[in-house]
């Protein structure tokens, strides 16, 4: 029998329609997936259940899709692990940058819907790197998966805010950045992206926006909204009560709401011990070794990624 967290009514019932989920099939399809993972000697991966289960309903029970994901999900752990491999809660600077950065909110969209995220570049240069924001976002990701079934089977909705942002900010996202982030997000990442608000762009944020949006797929791309400083666009969208007091709603700040970020980690922090026995080992992979850096070519393209 599947070790995995029961859903309640309504998101088992958005899992067997838009997921493809058959509740009896779950041993089965598990069972399928760690045979595959027991063949594959350059991988060291986690598992359990709880873990896997998310890479078949990421991928809407496409086993091969599901084998793809999981591959390169532990590949970039192997290849960046300062960036995607947190074994550490407990690490001092990693602590303090909550409330940096990404961060979640506390209720879903319309109570049963896709988890909403935070993002602000508020973080100060002369202190953190935006690499140091990323481990922390990759972090808070796999965090998601295994313990938020919101964002698990309803997906994600991004807020970035960009009102803080400096110059300092716009030149730590150079092309490489961001393609490992486009990398980790879309093609690895079992979470899938229902859409992402861009607000408080300035001038500025334009040449960022030219610069990632090619590396999108176009579905997700039709998924973008970019806006200034008027936010009735997102609030049409997302009802006050969902957002925090900063993007005109009415849930506390979200320097208010930092706080229950050490909970999280101090409730996962075995996990992320764990972390220290994955990855990946590109001299053992069968066959051809994997190209991260070359993944997408010269200009890069997501076209093939499946976004939902």
């Amino acid at each position: 029998m599947a070790k995995i967290e029961a859903l309640n009514e309504e998101l088992q019932k958005i899992a067997n329609e838009e997921l493809g989920e058959i509740t009896q099939r779950i041993p089965k399809d598990l069972d399928a997936f760690k045979l595959w993972i027991q063949h594959q000697p350059h991988l060291k991966v986690r598992d359990d259940d709880q873990f896997l289960i998310q890479f078949l309903r990421g991928c809407k029970y496409s086993l091969e899709k599901a084998k793809g994901k999981l591959d390169l999900f532990f590949s970039l752990k192997g290849k960046y692990p300062e960036l995607c491999n947190l074994t550490n809660v407990d690490e001092p600077k990693f602590r303090e940058m909550n409330g940096v950065g990404f961060q979640l909110l506390p209720k879903p969209l319309n109570g049963t819907g896709p988890r909403i995220v935070a993002v602000r570049y508020n973080f100060s240069t002369s202190k953190y790197a935006i690499d140091d924001i990323f481990h922390q976002s990759c972090a808070l990701h796999e965090a998601m998966i295994m313990n938020d079934p919101y964002a698990c089977i309803c997906g994600l909705v991004y807020i970035v805010d960009f009102s803080q942002a400096t110059a300092s900010h716009y030149l730590q996202m150079t092309p490489s950045f961001c393609k490992k982030l486009v990398i980790f997000l879309e093609k690895s990442m079992p979470l899938r992206i229902k859409s992402v608000y861009y607000i408080r762009t300035a001038t500025a944020a334009q040449h960022f926006f030219k610069m990632l949006l090619p590396f999108f797929s176009e579905k997700l791309r039709q998924r973008i909204h970019i806006m200034g400083h008027d936010l009735s666009d997102l609030l049409q969208d997302i009802p006050p009560s969902y957002l925090p007091q900063d993007f005109g709603g009415e849930l506390p700040l979200l320097d208010e709401l930092a706080s229950s970020m050490d909970d999280m980690w101090d409730k996962h922090k075995e996990y992320f011990k764990m972390n220290a026995l994955c990855g990946c080992d590109e001299s053992l992979r069968p066959g051809k070794p994997l190209d991260i850096d070359g993944l997408f070519g010269v200009g890069g393209s997501f076209r093939q990624i499946i976004v939902d």
